[in-house]
């Protein structure tokens, strides 16, 4: 319940300030442009949070990790496809596209993240404490 809590707040907060970023663009390539960089930003911090769970997992499950986040990316784009999709070959699509590859991403750093806050004795999470590994 921790970890869903502590998701949660991640992503308000980050939803807060991503969509202040973009309050000066003036033009839709603006905005393509900085949603994209939102993307790109969003991204980073994912692999990173990825790359902790990774080193915290131990056999099978960094495996299975590298596994559901394959799995995730192919997800996370076909849905993001779907969604874009109304504004197909429009000057809005690539905003589109790019707010929905933001909020899929930060999620799933969110989601990440909690993993790396497991508690000893929690058997609702597969990554050990930090101060087991």
């Amino acid at each position: 319940m921790k970890r869903t809590w502590l998701a949660m707040i991640a992503l308000m907060v980050s939803g807060l300030a991503l969509a202040d970023e973009c309050n000066n663009a003036s033009t839709q390539g603006d905005l393509n442009q900085c949603t994209a960089a939102q993307y790109q930003a969003a991204d980073k911090k994912l692999n990173e949070t990825y790359q902790a769970a990774q080193k915290r997992a131990q056999e099978p499950q960094r495996e299975q990790l590298k596994k559901a986040q394959t799995a995730w990316i192919a997800s996370r784009d076909a849905d993001c496809e779907l969604l874009s999709s109304s504004s197909e070959g429009g000057s809005v699509q690539p905003m589109v596209r790019n707010q929905c590859l933001t909020d899929k991403t930060a999620e799933r750093e969110a989601f990440l993240s909690s993993l790396l806050q497991c508690e000893e004795g929690d058997l609702s999470c597969p990554l050990p404490p930090a101060n087991v590994n």
